[in-house]
């Protein structure tokens, strides 16, 4: 009995992950850090709510983060390229 993974990509999926490889995964690091520093400085001006909806968007540049670094390392195309290399 042969578990082979047959399950492909669609055509979505493979326009993003072309796209999104070909930005550098610091990016997203310095994105978060940005994120969190303006938070920080609109806390000490004194806007709570906007310091807190700016700071809010760390976690979901990280995440794109690490999708990226997936991406480059697991996407389509590391399968194409042992398939074809």
């Amino acid at each position: 009995m042969s578990f082979e993974n047959q399950n492909t990509e669609g055509a979505t999926a493979k326009a993003i992950e072309e796209q999104t490889s070909k930005l550098p995964s610091d990016l997203f690091l310095y994105a978060a850090l940005a994120a969190m520093g303006t938070s920080l400085t609109l806390k000490c001006l004194g806007r709570k709510h906007t310091a807190l909806f700016v700071g809010q968007w760390a976690s979901p540049f990280l995440l794109l983060g690490v999708y990226n670094k997936l991406v480059k390392l697991e996407g389509h195309d590391a399968e194409d390229k042992t398939v074809n290399g």
